[in-house]
């Protein structure tokens, strides 16, 4: 399985930025996927996680602000990200689990299948 990022960049406060993930060798589909980031001196955290209804999970600090979505027929995964700040600032990273119909799709923790990232930074 390989996850590939891509989208991420540098903008200014109050911007947006789209970031796309695909998957070799792994369907999206029917599965728990998500986004986490990584902000320097800091652990990795959870952004935004998708089910295979559409239910999407955020993290408070990004809620109202982040999209995320799945094309299920390119397999593909989305985050939208909007009203962006410098706290914003971070490596992105696309991820999945390889096991389905194991605890809930919004338990960070269950998340064990990583792309290699893609960096956001937001200036003032």
């Amino acid at each position: 399985v390989r996850l590939v990022e891509v989208g991420g960049g540098s903008v200014q406060s109050g911007g947006s930025l789209k970031l796309a993930c695909t998957a070799s060798g792994y369907t999206f589909r029917g599965g728990c996927n998500g986004w986490f980031r990584q902000a320097p001196g800091k652990e990795r955290e959870g952004v935004a996680t998708i089910e295979g209804d559409g239910r999407a999970t955020y993290a408070d600090s990004v809620k109202g602000r982040f999209t995320i979505s799945q094309d299920n027929i390119n397999n593909l995964v989305f985050l939208q990200m909007n009203s962006l700040k410098p706290e914003d600032t971070a490596v992105y990273y696309c991820a999945t689990r390889d096991r389905r119909g194991i605890g809930s799709c919004a338990d960070w923790s269950l998340y064990n299948i990583w792309g290699q990232g893609t960096q956001v930074t937001v200036s003032s």
